[in-house]
């Protein structure tokens, strides 16, 4: 991230959306950018959503960002259109560990990448759960997603990998 977010100017504040299928690890990654830490989390119904101030110490440095974080189960998706229409940016979180679900989540991101209203907007997509034992690499996420069959949105050149699971400790929902 380096010095990017603070080239904005303390008073920008951005709306990110973050979408991904049922059990992909959003929340978790939310929290994880709020507090740094791990939180047990539960399956959302609805959305989450948080403030959050992201590269730069203090209460003026770096800029904040406005979360909305938007259930991934199939009854819920409707609602993606509507949360990421106007927003600065998409994250869109896919389980590197569920394998079977991927062609599932290419299809969701591609329809939503493909919504008129998202056109242009910047996507970073999130292979989470990287650290445990059957997770599939990024190039073979990247490859299964089709993720350079993407319109030109200004995507990321790879995804971006977070660790999710700790070992031993159960792991949330999100």
């Amino acid at each position: 991230m380096g010095n990017s977010f603070t080239n904005l100017g303390a008073f920008q504040s951005l709306h990110i959306v973050m979408l991904g299928l049922d059990s992909a690890g959003k929340t978790t990654v939310l929290y994880r950018l709020k507090f740094n830490e791990f939180v047990n989390t539960v399956p959302t119904i609805g959305f989450n959503t948080e403030k959050i101030r992201l590269g730069g110490a203090g209460a003026s440095r770096g800029i904040s960002c406005h979360f909305w974080d938007v259930g991934g189960q199939e009854k819920l998706r409707p609602l993606w259109k509507p949360y990421s229409r106007c927003t600065d940016g998409i994250v869109y979180v896919v389980d590197s560990v569920d394998a079977e679900r991927l062609e599932e989540a290419r299809t969701e991101l591609h329809k939503i990448t493909r919504s008129v209203e998202n056109q242009g907007t910047p996507l970073l997509v999130i292979a989470n759960k990287q650290d445990l034992p059957r997770a599939l690499d990024v190039g073979e996420i990247e490859k299964q997603l089709a993720l350079s069959e993407l319109p030109p949105l200004h995507p990321l050149p790879r995804p971006a990998v977070l660790r999710h699971h700790r070992r031993g400790a159960g792991g949330g929902h999100g």
